[in-house]
């Protein structure tokens, strides 16, 4: 091969990826469910989205994991997450899971125990959009006695297509890149 052609090439493929970058990060496949379980990591956009996916049929339950490590005044996060909670009509059907892990690995064990007590095989994942592929392929190899898909929760702040445009959109981008990289290479191994 020429120098040329494999110049060429390069130039192609990094293009590919330059345009398509943000877009390879995000899954969008939502399956009716047992049970929708909305990621840890964000308050507003990931539950929100989780409750519109539980008014239009999607589960019967919804299941919201929460970092116990993380408080807010004199409140844990799934203290205050269970007060919303209960503020909601669907409250009968929403429960927290406390979680104390600080991976989306560790974070797919704890929920485990909690997809347990809620009898749930069929789990619909809801996370941030470019958390989705790599969410998704964790909780499927973790837990391979489940069967999942996910959706995605869209926040136009942090995330975006043409991420090149955006100093926020970039960095998370980025990050969420070296992430998903290193699930794929390294930490799926162990």
């Amino acid at each position: 091969m020429t120098k040329a052609r494999l110049f060429l090439i390069l130039v192609t493929a990094a293009t590919i990826l330059f345009l398509l970058g943000a877009r390879l990060l995000v899954l969008e496949h939502p399956e009716h469910a047992d049970t929708i379980v909305v990621l840890a990591g964000e308050t507003y956009e990931r539950p929100e989205r989780g409750v519109q996916l539980l008014q239009a049929g999607y589960a019967a339950k919804l299941v919201l994991d929460e970092p116990i490590h993380q408080r807010v005044f004199n409140w844990t996060v799934p203290e205050l997450a269970q007060r919303w909670i209960n503020t909601l009509p669907q409250a009968p059907r929403m429960s927290v899971c406390p979680i104390s892990g600080w991976s989306t690995k560790q974070e797919a064990h704890e929920v485990a125990e909690c997809l347990q007590r809620v009898n749930a095989h069929n789990v619909l994942l809801v996370t941030s959009d470019f958390h989705t592929r790599r969410a998704f392929s964790i909780f499927t190899h973790e837990l391979s006695g489940y069967h999942f898909s996910i959706a995605a929760s869209h926040n136009p702040t942090r995330f975006g297509f043409a991420w090149w445009q955006h100093r926020e959109w970039a960095k998370t981008t980025l990050y969420e890149w070296i992430r998903l990289l290193w699930w794929e290479l390294v930490d799926r191994w162990h």
